[in-house]
């Protein structure tokens, strides 16, 4: 029996640096592209994971799309963090390049002209 003033040893270690080698090691028996697309939610967070969408990694470079510029300007700041944390899960990425929605895109370039006119 212990006495009552003994401590007690514990070798318990900290869970998240285990857990992050349990899911890269799974993600990394998928296929590189898929493994990326994957990757993004772990890479940015639950909130930014929420309103984004990877889309597609080809080249090193993974495409994801935001729901319109104001976020792809934000988080266009944080891409080299995305990049860092993206490659402890899938080597080669070199680039997150932010994508607004097809449907977005025309009326962006709409208003791009429009203020070029005002511009002029």
């Amino acid at each position: 029996m212990l006495p009552l003033d003994a401590t007690i040893e514990s070798s318990v270690e900290p869970i998240a640096p285990s857990l992050e080698k349990i899911v890269a090691s799974s993600l990394r028996r998928n296929p590189r592209a898929d493994t990326a697309l994957m990757a993004w939610p772990l890479a940015c967070g639950s909130t930014v994971a929420a309103r984004t969408r990877a889309v597609e990694f080809s080249g090193g470079v993974l495409r994801v799309e935001v729901p319109d510029g104001a976020w792809r300007a934000e988080l266009q700041h944080l891409a080299a963090k995305y990049v860092a944390v993206l490659n402890r899960y899938v080597a080669g990425v070199s680039r997150v390049e932010f994508l607004l929605p097809p449907k977005m895109q025309p009326a962006t370039a709409a208003i791009e002209k429009s203020e070029i006119r005002i511009k002029k």
